[in-house]
């Protein structure tokens, strides 16, 4: 990866949320991803008091701590107890009784406004994390094409208009890039392998707007040293802007210390190999998934997840990087998806040399 020349993606407007369509919602029920849940974002919605959170340093962070009522507080509590007994144990609240929630907080930042429940084990005061947030197809396309087509499983549950998800464990990635990445401990080809591949994922399924603080770092000891994973913890934008360097996270100035240290460690070439290691990897989890995956890409081809002017801009960009007419017939973003996929697949059975457009992957140039 050389230095990239140019970032000139702007800070994303709001993106609408989008509703639960039929087809998408028959896949939940499904695939078990849609349950009945005892608590709705609706209802925590209804907090009696909120004051600013603050980190272990005392510094302020985006989160409230809510407050409610003391008569609702009791079976609030037991019922995020059984909705964390769904995502972990399919249910099985025998073995979930002597947890208890600790917290609950709300930030009004970003398009889901999730809360977050801090939920700690009374036996060892092990704490752990999940979600709740409104409903939005985007996120739930962008959660399933994640659990499908890379390396990380994920736990997620929808009813009606809420979405439950299990927390992402990881160093964020502005604090790994600001504390972490010039560590010795740590080797720099490793950091520069994942930031390709994850690129790579990113860009294939169309997953956007990967900044640095929507993506973590999972750090993994091995007997030579550290092993790294970029995973990404936001899917609101998946599928859903115009522009095609938006699905490439090299392009944010958000990331442009991470990329340029990865230019510095990396030859083209190499990047490339790792660029086609991941594009072969994605398409082997696509097949072990086919039946599956089939399935959901149906329902988000009918889903109309996204203007149709970005729909048309996307088309446009991914037709001249791939130089391939198939993206000008697609009229969804469940359309451009599957062609992405399939072209992909096309050019590794063919063995094609990559084109000077999908080069830039591993140079980090427009």
């Amino acid at each position: 990866m050389q230095e990239p020349v140019d970032y000139t993606l702007k800070r994303t407007q709001k993106k609408p949320s989008y509703p639960i369509g039929g087809p998408l919602r028959d896949y939940l029920k499904k695939y078990r991803r849609e349950r009945t849940l005892p608590v709705t974002y609706e209802r925590l919605c209804h907090y009696h008091e909120a004051y600013a959170l603050a980190d272990a340093d005392g510094r302020p962070t985006l989160w409230d701590s809510v407050v409610y009522q003391s008569a609702d507080i009791g079976a609030l509590n037991e019922g995020l107890k059984r909705i964390y007994a769904l995502l972990r144990v399919d249910g099985d609240f025998s073995i979930m009784e002597h947890l208890y929630i600790d917290r609950i907080d709300f930030c009004s930042f970003g398009n889901s406004k999730p809360f977050r429940i801090r939920i700690v084990n009374a036996y060892n005061d092990n704490p752990d994390y999940f979600y709740v947030k409104k409903a939005d197809a985007s996120r739930v396309y962008g959660l399933e094409l994640e659990h499908l087509l890379s390396p990380n499983r994920l736990n997620f549950i929808t009813y009606e208009n809420t979405l439950v998800e299990e927390h992402i464990a990881g160093v964020p990635g502005d604090v790994f890039i600001a504390d972490w990445l010039e560590r010795k401990e740590l080797r720099p080809i490793r950091i520069a392998k994942e930031l390709v591949k994850f690129n790579e994922r990113c860009f294939v399924r169309l997953l956007g707007d990967m900044r640095s603080y929507n993506f973590v770092i999972v750090l993994t000891p091995d007997f030579e040293g550290w092993q790294v994973r970029i995973r990404a913890m936001d899917f609101d934008q998946q599928s859903y802007n115009g522009r095609k360097n938006f699905y490439l996270p090299q392009f944010f100035k958000e990331n442009v210390r991470l990329v340029e240290f990865c230019n510095k460690h990396l030859h083209p070439r190499t990047a490339y190999q790792y660029q086609r290691e991941e594009q072969t990897l994605l398409l082997q989890r696509a097949e072990l998934a086919a039946t599956r995956l089939h399935a959901l890409l149906h329902a988000m081809e009918g889903d109309p997840i996204a203007p149709e002017e970005n729909i048309r801009t996307l088309r446009e960009g991914l037709a001249q990087h791939f130089q391939v007419d198939r993206f000008l017939r697609c009229e969804t973003m469940g359309s451009l998806v599957q062609a992405s996929l399939q072209t992909v697949r096309e050019r590794i059975q063919q063995n094609i040399s990559p084109t000077s457009a999908e080069m830039m992957l591993s140079s980090g140039r427009e």
